[in-house]
Parts: structure tokens; sequence; C-alpha cells
């Protein structure tokens, strides 16, 4: 009999929800658990790329974004790879193929519209019980974080961007 699954949210200013999303991702690998990981609103190279291709056969990630536009207004070819991500991931969640389903920055997805809350609730409600579910990105809506089992909110400190360091291959990206 397969185990429950549940839907995490990680959530909040503060760095490491993609991290942990990946964490978990490489921990339920080990246990030989099959992972979709969905990136929308990225389509920048992530050293995370390069290692998750080590485990083709039990980790697949796929990135729905052109470029990261996090503090600017998506244009239209933003919305339309996040739309295919999101009938994409549907197709895949419906599947229960996979025991574990990342949908990271889904949150800032619905944030800048590219696609509902209301569609990313359906998603969550078309998952089967087995199937683990994690929603990462700032900005969670407060209806995904009350249907969420588990929510994990980063709050930022202190962060050495604000003495100008930029971001780092192989540590923030």
């Amino acid at each position: 009999m397969a185990m429950k699954g549940y839907v995490h949210i990680y959530t909040g200013d503060g760095k490491g929800k993609t991290t942990a999303a990946l964490g978990l991702a490489l921990r339920a690998a080990g246990a030989g658990i099959k992972v979709y990981i969905a990136q929308f609103a990225k389509g920048m190279h992530y050293s995370e790329l390069d290692s998750l291709q080590r485990f083709e056969d039990l980790i697949t990630i796929k990135q729905y974004g052109r470029r990261c536009f996090i503090k600017e207004k998506p244009e239209p070819e933003d919305i339309a790879a996040a739309r295919s991500g999101y009938e994409e991931a549907l197709q895949i969640i419906k599947s229960g193929e996979y025991g574990l389903v990342i949908l990271d920055e889904a949150n800032i997805a619905t944030y800048y519209n590219l696609f509902s809350v209301d569609e990313l609730l359906a998603l969550v409600e078309a998952k089967p019980d087995h199937v683990e579910l994690v929603i990462t990105g700032r900005r969670a809506d407060p209806r995904i974080i009350k249907r969420a089992d588990l929510v994990t909110e980063m709050k930022e400190i202190k962060h050495y961007y604000q003495q100008g360091v930029p971001a780092r291959k192989g540590i923030e990206m």
C-alpha cells in the first residue's frame, strides 16, 4: 500500500525555498521515488540542472520560463510558457506516475497572474492520494496556505545581497 502524500508550501522572503525542495527531491530519489520538478518563471541555467542530470532515471526537471523576471512585468511569452507548464504539470500529477511533484515558483506564477490561484488549487485537488506535492515561491496566496498540510516560511534576517554580493554559481544559481 502506498503512503499518503501531503501538500507542502515553502514560501517567504528568505533564501532556501527551492533549495529545500531540491533536498527533498534528492531524499525521495534516494528512496527510489520518482520525482517531477516544474520550474515556473525560470528559464536561466541554474547549477541544479547539471546536478539533477545524474539522477535522470528518477528525477525529471523542466523549466517553464524564458528568464527570471521576478522584479519586472511578465511578457505574453512568459505567460504562455507558464501556462504550458501548468497544463503539463496537471497531466503529470493526474497520472500518478511520480511520487513527488515539485512546483517551483508556482506561488510567484500566481502572484504575477501567469495562471490563477484557482487553477493552482484545482491542480492540488487533482493530486492522487499517494502523490507528495511541494509548491514553492514567495507570496503564497492565503487560499493555498489554508489548503496545504505543511507550510514553511523562510524569513530573511540578514543577507549578503544587501552588501552588493551578486548571485554566485553553485550557491544561488
